[in-house]
């Protein structure tokens, strides 16, 4: 294989409404590595996943090769097929469906189940739910579901195509505590798992981000501030230029960093 990266992106530069989100954009990612992608809004996050998606272009010049597959000689439809994309705002089209339903839906690649399943798919989607700890939601409406159930029926659906690679776009992003912990949880269990697909986790809270996710990079204006191994990227002069405010951090036991506002 002559690309040894399962994303691989080279002087990428993204326009969107006349404006330049993401500049001189390069990245590299290896096969089963998990990495976080931390920013505050505004900060180009969204853009990147639209073009790791194929739904947002960079000028001419750029290369963007995602599952040693070259944009622009690609078909998208099918190699969207092989990434698992999670995102919370998924969730407002969700609503008429079981979570059962909701999952074999990945299958097609839409939001809610259009025709009949078969038994192995429902089987497999049941396995699954087990893996994720949300079988019991099965038969439950997804609108009467939390947040924080609703995006554990989305990550089961993201994983019925068992994909190469996983985007987790700001997945905790509308949950409480309570859920948030609950799906970080599972989001960890998940991730350690030696058969686990690379997985990207795009987030703006600096404790969101777990242990599990070793490598990691900070943008700001579309510009990588900081990238690398995780504990040369969460520091305090960091956080700083990422930020502009002054951030101290603290460690928790389970390796987790939890800012301060000074």
């Amino acid at each position: 294989m002559e690309n040894s990266y399962i994303i691989d992106i080279k002087k990428a530069t993204v326009f969107l409404g006349g404006k330049k989100i993401l500049k001189d954009f390069n990245w590299q990612v290896k096969r089963g590595d998990h990495w976080f992608v931390l920013g505050a809004n505004g900060a180009g996050k969204t853009t990147l996943v639209k073009m790791l998606m194929g739904f947002a272009w960079p000028v001419f010049g750029a290369e963007v090769n995602v599952l040693y597959e070259r944009y622009g000689t690609v078909n998208l439809a099918e190699l969207r097929k092989r990434i698992a994309w999670v995102s919370p705002f998924m969730q407002r089209w969700t609503s008429r469906w079981t979570g059962l339903q909701m999952v074999i839906s990945g299958l097609d690649g839409t939001l809610g189940l259009f025709r009949e399943p078969t038994d192995t798919e429902i089987e497999k989607a049941l396995a699954i739910m087990g893996r994720i700890d949300c079988r019991k939601l099965e038969n439950q409406d997804m609108d009467s579901m939390s947040s924080g159930e609703q995006v554990k029926i989305l990550l089961c659906r993201a994983l019925m195509r068992d994909p190469e690679l996983i985007i987790l776009d700001e997945a905790c992003v509308h949950l409480d505590m309570k859920s948030r912990e609950f799906l970080l949880a599972t989001i960890e269990e998940m991730a350690r798992k030696p058969d686990c697909p690379t997985t990207v986790f795009i987030t703006q809270r600096i404790d969101d981000i777990l242990p599990v996710f070793d490598k990691g990079m900070i943008l700001k204006e579309g510009i990588i501030t900081a990238k690398g191994k995780r504990e040369s990227i969460l520091t305090e002069d960091n956080l700083f230029e990422a930020y502009d405010m002054h951030v101290k951090l603290q460690q928790s036991s389970t390796g987790r960093f939890w800012p301060v506002i000074e």
